[in-house]
């Protein structure tokens, strides 16, 4: 058993949808702080303690049981009392929270004493209604008014805020008390008195509103979570989706969590069927619409679960920029980047309404809509989205590249944009060798290979259409931009793609992560694959964890910052993937295992967003980074594309194939990938390995869909359209 290390501050996060309750290990909301119980980006809650006669009770354990619900133990200090001392650790105290919209809250106490006991419970509850970006930056505005009321007849307190037209509230009602509650100096109170053995039970139901909706907590108790909606929910989400068997138990335990966290993440979508969702980008900061994020996680998914892609499809699809909007860096055509729903967002005191700053997202929904067509198969789901893809291929000729050079350039118009626009979004991600900061509009090496991977496929979706001409012409813009590409961003000196050209179009000669994404995209011929799979894996990038994020080279190399040497599960398996299209399947088997390898030191196998990796060797193991975001959906899904990397996964549901290219390693002998879906049928494959040599067998489902294939030559042919892939 690996050593395993806590990620993240210590807390206990839990939630459903976009309702987040962050709290101490404890239990408790202790002010000032950014922790609490978030609704639709505000914090309804920012204060929650509990006592007996003023006195705190001292904690044992606590944690989330699942996503949505935890249990939290405390005992009581001396008490002292009208009756008496209370004798330590004589009184059990124990919490149970699941979310559903609202809040279901039990409070438990026990008198393991042999003598009886009587004293007051108190719970003080403050509303502070911050924004979450307020929370965040630790900058926080009063705008609007508070206030309460407190009906002692119905045993319900309601906590309102108004600004203008903007309001959220809480409504606690005390339900199934052996005692009534008292409200009185911000403290709800119970007077509690148990005889020795006995046992008191509380619930606190908190309804959260948003304007004039609802949301109503859940109807069971904790200790009743297995009959509850969310157990049928998972139950529903693990029949659906793909699982798999292996002698391997920590890759499958990677797998298991990864599936458990993509359950966690979705977003359900209104008018859709119950099983069609968004995913979110992580907990506990990023529970809302994320282009990128959304997207990214979809093709990760195309394996396990297609419908994340139709529901990304659709959301965002609907969100499309429709206008010219500096402030929010919006254009006509142009897909969101994120969506917020607080109060800032409300009084467009921030530009998340939505926020359009984000050059990736665009492409990124091109290569979804084909990807979700060739694994689901339905020429509907492309006539539905077409007009939204022409706005995308619009928006990439005339506002992506923004000089007219035939590149991807971005730049922020607005006074509280981005500087940053792809997936390293930080302020700092981009650098010149020297390690200084690179400002002004940039052309990122991997948002040239987007682009012209989405104009390849959307040839092969024009050509499902019957639209030839359109297809050919963009085969033609993906091949001139192959060559200006090659030409304009190689060098021949370092040996790899230099990350991005500037404003000047001067290289920028920084050895990063990102060119790996450029095998990913097919934008790099393939005599010189070689030679960036190398570089890749090479010490000052390679760590054993995973690929760093930067060169160790680099004088701006930090592994403890975000993303200037940290390793990120997804970058790793996008490059993964390259590596596999480009025929080096034991180095992206090698990537594999180093993300595997990671997620055996962190508690459940449950793959972070990032981490600090210093170089593997028997001595140390990946650390943790401090606000990494757990779950977070695409660190999850990455478990998903490294198993896709392994297999040579590729489906073609609209002409009744799956193909696979199979190359297991030794430390993965077997594998079964059970419930695979091509279009509407289902498959389970089991592969193994015989010698150097990857078999397989269909044992279950029609064998004739199921066909091995030469991956590199498959993905060589979408090119030139000289046979379907």
């Amino acid at each position: 058993m690996s050593f395993k290390i806590q990620v993240g501050p210590p807390q206990i996060s839990i939630h459903q949808g976009q309702t987040v309750l962050i709290t101490e290990q404890d239990g408790q909301v202790k002010w000032p702080s950014d922790k609490g119980l978030y609704f639709f980006d505000t914090r309804v809650v920012s204060d929650w303690t509990i006592y007996a006669n003023g006195v705190p009770w001292e904690p044992l354990s606590g944690g989330a049981i699942s996503h949505y619900a935890s249990r939290i133990f405390l005992t009581n200090p001396t008490i002292e009392t009208e009756s008496g001392v209370i004798a330590p650790r004589t009184l059990g105290l124990t919490m149970g929270r699941s979310i559903g919209g609202g809040m279901h809250e039990d409070v438990d106490i026990t008198n393991d004493s042999m003598k009886p006991v009587r004293f007051q419970l108190e719970i003080a509850l403050r509303c502070d209604f911050a924004d979450i970006f307020e929370v965040k930056s630790g900058r926080i505005v009063r705008r609007g008014r508070i206030s309460s009321e407190w009906s002692a007849s119905r045993q319900h307190l309601v906590t309102t805020y108004s600004n203008k037209d903007f309001k959220r509230a809480v409504r606690y009602a005390v339900s199934n008390s052996a005692t009534r509650a008292v409200y009185a100096n911000g403290r709800l109170s119970f007077e509690v008195a148990l005889k020795p053995g006995e046992a008191w039970h509380c619930c606190l139901l908190y309804t959260l509103e948003d304007g004039d909706r609802n949301f109503a907590p859940p109807r069971h108790c904790i200790g009743s979570s297995e009959i509850s909606d969310h157990a049928e929910s998972m139950a529903s989400w693990l029949e659906h989706v793909v699982k798999i068997h292996t002698s391997n138990e920590e890759f499958y335990r990677m797998f298991r969590q990864a599936l458990e966290d993509m359950a966690a993440l979705r977003l359900p979508i209104p008018g859709t069927d119950h099983m069609v969702f968004l995913p979110a980008a992580g907990l506990p900061w990023f529970v809302a619409p994320f282009g990128r994020d959304s997207l990214i996680v979809s093709l990760q998914n195309i394996l396990i679960y297609p419908e994340f892609a139709k529901g990304a499809l659709e959301i965002l699809g609907g969100l499309q920029a429709k206008e010219d909007d500096p402030y929010r860096d919006a254009e006509p055509g142009k897909i969101l980047h994120e969506m917020r729903y607080g109060e800032l967002a409300h009084f467009k005191l921030i530009p998340h309404t939505p926020y359009y700053g984000t050059a990736d997202a665009t492409p990124l929904y091109l290569i979804t809509l084909h990807d979700a067509w060739r694994a689901i198969g339905d020429r509907a789901l492309l006539e539905r989205h077409l007009e939204t893809a022409e706005g995308c291929l619009a928006w990439i000729d005339k506002y992506g590249d923004r000089d007219g050079d035939g590149f991807q350039e971005y730049q922020t118009r607005s006074p509280v944009g981005y500087e940053n626009m792809a997936w390293k979004d930080s302020g700092d991600s981009v650098m010149y060798p020297d390690g200084t900061l690179v400002k002004g509009p940039k052309a990122l090496c991997e948002l040239q290979g987007y682009v012209y991977n989405a104009w390849v496929r959307m040839a092969e979706v024009f050509d499902a259409l019957d639209r030839p001409d359109r297809a050919q012409e963009l085969r033609a813009k993906a091949a001139a931009l192959f060559q200006r590409f090659n030409e304009a961003f190689w060098d021949e000196e370092l040996g790899f793609y230099v990350y991005a050209l500037d404003g000047d179009k001067k290289k920028v000669s920084t050895v990063a992560s990102n060119v790996g994404h450029c095998l990913w995209s097919g934008i790099v011929p393939p005599e010189r694959a070689k030679r960036v799979v190398e570089r890749l894996v090479a010490p000052d990038m390679w760590t054993g964890w995973g690929i760093r994020t930067l060169s160790t080279g680099n004088p701006a190399y930090n592994p403890y910052n975000y993303q200037t040497g940290s390793v990120w599960p997804h970058d790793n398996a996008i490059i993964a993937m390259g590596f596999k299209f480009y025929g080096f399947s034991a180095e992206a088997a090698r990537i594999a295992y180093d993300i595997s390898r990671a997620a055996e030191h962190f508690s459940f196998n449950q793959l972070p967003e990032l981490y600090t990796a210093f170089q593997r060797d028997e001595t140390n193991f990946p650390v943790q980074y401090v606000g990494a975001n757990v779950p977070q959906a695409w660190a999850a899904g990455s478990a998903f594309m490294l198993t896709q990397a392994m297999l040579g996964f590729m489906p073609d549901a609209p002409r009744g194939k799956l193909y696979v290219d199979p190359v297991l390693p030794a430390w993965l002998p077997d594998l079964t990938v059970q419930d695979l879906r091509i279009g509407k049928h289902k498959v389970t494959v089991r592969f193994w390995r015989e010698g150097e040599r990857t078999e397989f067998e269909v044992t279950r489902g029609d064998r004739r869909l199921v066909e091995r294939c030469d991956l590199p030559a498959k993905i060589a042919k979408l090119r030139t359209a000289s046979d379907p892939i």
